[in-house]
């Protein structure tokens, strides 16, 4: 399968009294020193992961495990009611591309879950990694009741994950120095602890957005660690993955998955591009972790009738023998039998074939 990378451009009612209705005449009103219990906040729905199942060989065979094939990475940028880039999705755009990933039978993981081979997905699901650039305002805000606001890719993910329970609510965005459109620090702390206390990923994708490609090495390094330390103060795990600015490749391309800069040092285990194909597997022999790549959220128009989302879960789903398919066990990695020669050497321990 060609390797093709795309380089993206992204342009600059009133309520009603108690029980609907007022109280009558003479009715007795309850005792001043009633205490008045808060409203309890809706219940959101959990990412924790599935428990595991032990997958023989036969098993494997009755779901038709292939866990070499290959997986979408989705990549989106801003959620606007009215789009002004082709990079642009609207929030019903959105919304109908992940409840047609549910209804197809695929499970949300993180990026970092992706890279590292942590892929705990149903057996006979398909894992899907939901990529947010930029850390727009979009993406993540909470309205006065302290829940997602409506219309943020946080807030359609839980809609969706209502509606299709086994749509675990997870994702990960990749953010610069203001991330959610955020000024304060202490802000930007608080987005950052509710999102990664509820299972999303938050990761850098350097201080300012810049073309790497064409930066010295030292300002390319110094663009990631602003940002990890930043990462570090407002409270996320350490950091295990990036996202190139523009899907662009700095040279050497050995410095964007680690190096050091005025003492800080980083060692991410994966480096997202920005296109345009759905990612080889992680334990796959050919998967580059330095180079991973990745589906615009897009439909089927100009460079799109090929390289974004629409274009490749169509595909996906006309090639099933192509797509990664989980065996629904953590320890074990189960392919046909015809495709040993194609796992990682380091994967071989795990190799259940079948």
């Amino acid at each position: 399968m060609t390797i093709a990378i795309a380089t993206l451009l992204l342009l600059p009612t009133a309520g009603e009294t108690t029980a609907g209705r007022t109280a009558a005449v003479g009715t007795a009103k309850p005792s001043q020193n009633t205490p008045i219990t808060p409203e309890a906040k809706p219940e959101l729905p959990s990412a924790d992961l599935p428990p595991g199942v032990t997958a023989t060989p036969e098993f494997a065979k009755q779901v038709k495990a292939n866990e070499l094939g290959m997986v979408p990475v989705i990549m989106y940028h801003r959620i606007m009611k009215k789009r002004f880039a082709s990079i642009d999705r609207t929030p019903s755009q959105v919304r109908q591309e992940l409840e047609k990933l549910a209804r197809q039978g695929y499970v949300p993981i993180t990026a970092k879950e992706f890279v590292t081979g942590d892929i705990r997905v149903p057996a006979g699901r398909f894992p899907v990694v939901l990529t947010f650039d930029d850390g727009h305002a979009s993406h993540f805000a909470l309205d006065g009741g302290g829940m997602p606001k409506k219309d943020t890719a946080v807030a359609i993910i839980y809609d969706v994950a209502k509606k299709y329970p086994g749509f675990r609510p997870v994702a990960t965005f990749w953010i610069n120095h203001y991330p959610f459109g955020l000024q304060r620090q202490e802000d930007q702390a608080k987005a950052v602890r509710w999102l990664t206390e509820r299972g999303f990923e938050v990761a850098n994708h350097t201080w300012s957005h810049p073309n790497l490609a064409v930066l010295p090495k030292k300002k390319v390094k110094e663009q990631i660690v602003r940002l990890e330390r930043l990462l570090k103060k407002l409270g996320a795990p350490v950091g295990d993955t990036l996202a190139l600015p523009f899907g662009s490749m700095p040279h050497p391309k050995k410095i964007a998955k680690s190096g050091s800069w005025d003492g800080t040092d980083y060692d991410f285990e994966g480096v997202f591009l920005a296109g345009a194909e759905p990612s080889f597997s992680p334990y796959a022999k050919n998967f580059d972790a330095g180079a991973i790549q990745r589906i615009q959220s897009n439909g089927k128009r100009g460079e799109c009738r090929k390289w974004c989302s629409q274009y490749w879960l169509e595909w996906l789903n006309k090639h099933p023998g192509e797509r990664f398919v989980s065996d629904g066990d953590p320890q074990r990695i189960s392919i046909p039998r015809e495709s040993e020669g194609n796992i990682a050497a380091k994967r071989r321990a795990q190799l259940n074939a079948y």
